[in-house]
């Protein structure tokens, strides 16, 4: 005999068009002993998901984009509840528990419960199959053990990265992410020495990293710049709205870190320069704020490939081979996850202020041990 909860969800979930979502959501709300089936199924929906590429954030990110905050408490919940089923998580999975658990768990009256939960459940079940950077909660695959970075390491930058963006001097902030980014090209060198001398035998790995609207195209080429300056690749999916960073581990680590911290920094900076732009009469724009991020992005790209290259020319000496293999390695491992890319452009970049403000701010960010020998 059909259950109240398969007869609702053909009728919310299996068809066309919202209509059916009142009847199943009637439905659900009449029989209370429907409710531990209903949380079961969710559960299923997600470890479909979780088979099929998808993480909690990234899930998590969708949702917020696509419904509202309700639906993000009522996910947050149910993965909550999914992870108590697995004996350990895969790697990065906690700190994404650990973010969904921080809101409130959301109260409604049984219809409008009813009607919210199918609408998040609709949505997991058209999740479509992506590229998994990593392994699902049970499938305990065999995967080389991972290197990480020393936490004083990336404490260190941590703390380097919170200053610079809490100051508002352009010349402390510069000092500031100049050190850190000194430390994560040092790192990533003594990385190398230790898989020259065999005492590691890690291989490429890849992370997602959220690129929310607005101007999206713009952050996802800063994230890229970044990226690439710490040998690893990105690859944009603007339909979902994140990056997958394809490298080593520790230096995926630090392209998190830096990626944040130089963000925090440029939106800061132009609203900076937004303030300025009013006090002198003039009225800012959506235009300006795409010019002005599209410039710190080419700019900041330029100058994070100047700083890799000295650090590298002045701290790598014999280990040069082997950080091209290691380069090798993941450029092979990135054309091996995404066969076919295209290459997106930035749109919209004609406000001429905006650029020049945008290129300042860059110039101000400081990235490197290079930064004040500028030509």
């Amino acid at each position: 005999m059909e259950s109240v909860t398969d007869r609702a969800f053909a009728a919310a979930l299996y068809s066309d068009g919202d209509a059916g979502l009142d009847t199943g959501a009637s439905l659900l709300a009449a029989d209370p002993a429907a409710d531990a089936e209903l949380g079961r199924r969710g559960e299923e929906f997600l470890r479909r998901a979780w088979g099929r590429g998808w993480q909690p954030a990234d899930v998590a990110r969708l949702v917020r984009r696509d419904l509202a905050d309700h639906h993000v408490r009522l996910l947050a919940a149910l993965i909550t509840t999914e992870a108590r089923a697995h004996k350990s998580l895969p790697p990065r999975w906690q700190a994404q528990l650990d973010a969904l658990t921080a809101a409130p768990p959301w109260e409604a009256d049984r219809f409008s419960y009813a009607t919210a939960l199918l609408e998040l459940y609709r949505l997991l079940l058209r999740l479509p199959a992506i590229e998994p950077v990593g392994p699902a909660p049970g499938t305990d695959p065999l995967l080389p053990p991972h290197h990480h970075a020393e936490p004083r390491t990336l404490g260190r930058i941590r703390a380097l990265l919170a200053k610079a963006e809490a100051t508002d001097y352009a010349a402390e902030a510069e000092a500031l992410s100049g050190k850190a980014q000194e430390l994560m090209a040092r790192h990533s060198i003594d990385e190398a020495r230790l898989a020259a001398e065999g005492q590691l035998t890690d291989t490429p790995a890849a992370c997602r990293i959220g690129v929310d609207a607005p101007y999206e195209t713009a952050k996802a080429v800063l994230l890229d710049a970044v990226a690439t300056a710490n040998r690893c690749r990105a690859v944009w999916n603007s339909a979902f709205g994140f990056s997958t960073i394809v490298g080593f581990e520790p230096d995926l680590e630090v392209v998190e870190l830096l990626h944040a911290s130089l963000l925090v920094q440029g939106l800061a900076a132009m609203a900076r320069a937004e303030a300025a732009q009013r006090a002198g009469g003039r009225k800012r724009t959506k235009t300006f704020r795409q010019s002005f991020l599209a410039a710190y992005a080419a700019r900041l790209g330029d100058r994070l490939a100047r700083t890799t290259r000295e650090v590298t020319a002045e701290s790598a000496g014999s280990l040069l081979p082997v950080l091209a293999e290691r380069d090798v390695a993941v450029v092979s491992e990135a054309d091996r996850m995404f066969p076919r890319t295209t290459v997106s452009r930035v749109r919209g970049v004609t406000d001429e202020a905006g650029w020049l403000d945008g290129t300042a701010a860059a110039d101000a960010a400081g990235l490197g041990p290079a930064a004040g020998r500028r030509t």
